[in-house]
């Protein structure tokens, strides 16, 4: 990930959605305390097994991304590679909420997401418009920037899909 490597990443970081962890070990493997969470609890094992055969230290734990105040823990950077753009309307009011319910103030969100450059992107395409609505002041967010990215999937070549990287400060 481009931002761990230029040091883009600060205190405690959650990783939500992380799937089999690859982001979350990459970034504890660069000395950051990281925890990563999924609802599945398969992909979660994965991760963790990873985690042991690379004696990289890193927390994984089952969690519902309209929940996260349940985990009692605050962070200073939050990752989300690939979970936004599997909601849609009111869910992602509602994953927004979650988010600022365990981002501290003035924490950073890293969100990479399918973006609506072409048809069949994938799943719930964004569009910059939308992630600025979701993301406003009235929300307890500000978005510093979008830009355009690429997103590794199983199912696109290996260019990847179009995608937009948003940071967005908490306010």
């Amino acid at each position: 990930m481009r931002l761990a490597s230029e040091g883009g990443f600060a205190g405690a970081v959650l990783d939500a959605g992380c799937g089999t962890g690859e982001n979350a070990l990459h970034i504890a493997s660069l000395g950051l305390s990281v925890l990563g969470v999924d609802v599945a609890e398969t992909a979660l094992a994965i991760a963790r097994e990873k985690a042991a055969e690379r004696g990289t230290e890193v927390e994984f734990a089952a969690a519902d991304a309209f929940q996260l105040k349940r985990l009692g823990r605050m962070f200073q950077t939050v990752l989300d590679s690939g979970l936004f753009h599997t909601f849609e309307g009111d869910e992602r009011t509602r994953y927004v909420a979650s988010l600022a319910s365990v981002t501290e103030h003035d924490g950073t969100l890293y969100l990479l997401c399918f973006s609506d450059d072409v048809p069949d992107t994938g799943p719930h395409p964004i569009r910059q418009e939308e992630l600025r609505a979701a993301f406003d002041p009235t929300s307890g967010w500000n978005v510093a920037a979008i830009e355009p990215d690429r997103i590794q999937t199983r199912y696109h070549d290996d260019d990847g899909a179009p995608a937009w990287f948003a940071t967005i400060k908490r306010i």
